[in-house]
């Protein structure tokens, strides 16, 4: 196993994040998985760990789904909105491995991602397992983006712009909605945007030997989080639990996928990348270097503002085989010539 290189910045990274899920899942059980998703955070921990925004607008929506309904928190900057006109949508599955998803640390995580895109995003409060398992967390993220695709119309937002996105599971439930909304006629997205997503449940790679017991994600709580979500083992080898093994990936939008470096996930999205591209969608996979699963909500978290770089140009309406990663400033120096 690598011996890893762990920055005092990415320190306190994993310091927070242990907060949010459980490192050992035999400690775990159904009270203290809700008192993780309803933890409340802390202003100064927000300033700490988090990149918190001041001129993003948060409304709260009742998403109608099947067999019932989900809450979906909207994001949006009126001063964007009103210099531009419409503005691009991101409807965002959350990740947690199925089983965990505290809504105010997503919300402050896409609150600054909506500043930095310049785009509106719907985070997807989808129902979470193990009380729902597989495929319900799927069916709800589809059914919010047709609501969301119909919310378009008064939100401002611009229907050719609509992108499905979602970081660990969410991108692997992103990946499944893309899916879905080609085969179903679904809305036409104008691309998927994948942050470190598991793409196959059966937990294979090479990535996953190599780095099992990353300190942000090990092998144990993979092995938890696929055990609680599937009904039974053959689920994950549905392809609406592990998009990676589907037959027909064709005809799909673009997909932005980013991975980190010391990921057991690293791989997961770098083959998906490959699968799609063979079968004609175009997708680029970017590996943020020396960064750790699920950095990207975390202010000091390495990779994550080249990542935010990344997602602001293909957000932007860059083609996906052109994207960089790097910084803004970088970027700017590159557009220049410098």
């Amino acid at each position: 196993m690598p011996e890893y290189k762990i920055s005092r910045r990415d320190k306190r990274m994993i310091e927070m994040s242990c907060r949010f899920q459980a490192r050992d899942p035999e400690t775990l059980n159904d009270d203290l998985i809700s008192n993780i998703n309803k933890m409340s955070i802390s202003r100064r921990d927000a300033r700490r760990f988090l990149c918190p925004s001041k001129h993003i607008a948060t409304s709260t929506f009742v998403i109608p789904v099947t067999e019932g309904a989900v809450t979906g928190y909207y994001f949006s900057n009126p001063r964007v909105a009103e210099l531009t006109g419409l503005v691009p949508l991101m409807v965002f599955c959350h990740g947690g491995g199925w089983v965990f998803g505290n809504m105010e640390f997503y919300s402050i995580f896409l609150r600054h991602l909506a500043e930095v895109t310049e785009c509106s995003i719907l985070l997807i409060d989808y129902r979470l397992s193990p009380k729902y398992r597989f495929p319900t967390a799927v069916e709800d993220c589809y059914d919010a983006l047709l609501w969301a695709a119909e919310g378009a119309k008064y939100w401002k937002t611009d229907p050719d712009r609509m992108f499905i996105a979602g970081d660990s599971a969410g991108g692997a439930l992103a990946a499944v909605t893309a899916m879905l909304a080609r085969d179903r006629k679904g809305p036409q997205l104008a691309g998927q945007i994948l942050l470190y997503p598991i793409t196959d449940g059966r937990l294979r790679t090479n990535s996953m030997v190599e780095y099992r017991d990353s300190p942000m994600l090990n092998e144990n709580m993979l092995a938890f989080y696929v055990k609680n979500y599937a009904r039974e083992p053959k689920d994950m080898l549905s392809p609406m639990f592990s998009p990676l093994l589907a037959q027909d990936l064709s005809r799909l939008p673009p997909a932005l996928i980013i991975t980190a470096e010391s990921d057991p996930l690293s791989d997961d999205g770098k083959l998906y990348a490959d699968a799609l591209n063979a079968a004609g969608s175009k997708a680029n996979a970017l590996m943020a270097p020396g960064s750790f699963h699920g950095f990207m909500p975390y202010k000091d978290g390495t990779g994550r503002k080249e990542a935010e770089c990344a997602i602001a140009q293909f957000i932007s309406g860059r083609s996906v085989e052109n994207i960089q990663l790097c910084t803004k400033r970088e970027l700017q120096r590159n557009q220049k010539g410098i």
